[in-house]
């Protein structure tokens, strides 16, 4: 049964970005490569669609590049379709299914969720999206890596109250800790 799952990476102290935006934190974070390796081909295998908010695309924008090698994308995500969730007008990647859309999140996730095919749609960032999809009723797992880092400010994991998840999971990775809870839906 597919699932909409925001899967990320926090600080200890609960920030998926600084307070510049930059997500350059998680990478400078050491990583048993085998371990992240093997956890990404398991997470993305099970993946037919993204959902992204607008701040975490134009930072995987600028970071990788990718308006001057949108194959780049390709090489991430494969050939998924994309949502980007904004209220500005943001570049499109020439070749990869990129769909900009704005409002309600429940139809774009209706439009994901059917392109998915039966698989699961990955809630890529940020922490208001993912809780735009927990009000609507639609979030049904997260999965939070957490990091041995405390920045001490900058866009929250979740920044809304959500109570009663279930931990199905734990996980060493290297230096860090993965959590999989799922979401009771309402």
């Amino acid at each position: 049964m597919a699932r909409t799952v925001y899967y990320t990476a926090t600080s200890l102290d609960g920030f998926i970005a600084d307070a510049d935006n930059s997500l350059q934190w998680l990478f400078d974070v050491p990583r048993a490569e085998e371990d992240a390796a093997d956890s990404w081909e398991e997470f993305i295998g099970a993946v037919g669609a993204l959902v992204l908010g607008s701040t975490t695309y134009e930072w995987v924008l600028a970071h990788e590049e990718l308006l001057e090698n949108p194959q780049r994308w390709k090489e991430f995500y494969g050939e998924r379709p994309s949502w980007v969730l904004s209220s500005r007008d943001l570049p499109p990647l020439p070749g990869v299914d990129i769909r900009f859309a704005r409002g309600d999140v429940r139809p774009v996730h209706a439009e994901a969720l059917d392109a998915a095919g039966g698989k699961d749609v990955w809630v890529v960032g940020g922490g208001d999206l993912a809780g735009q999809l927990h009000d609507a009723g639609l979030l049904d797992r997260v999965v939070v890596s957490v990091a041995p880092v405390t920045l001490g400010a900058g866009a929250p994991l979740l920044p809304r109250r959500i109570e009663g998840m279930h931990l199905v999971d734990v996980r060493q990775e290297g230096a860090m800790a993965r959590l999989t809870y799922d979401v009771r839906r309402s």
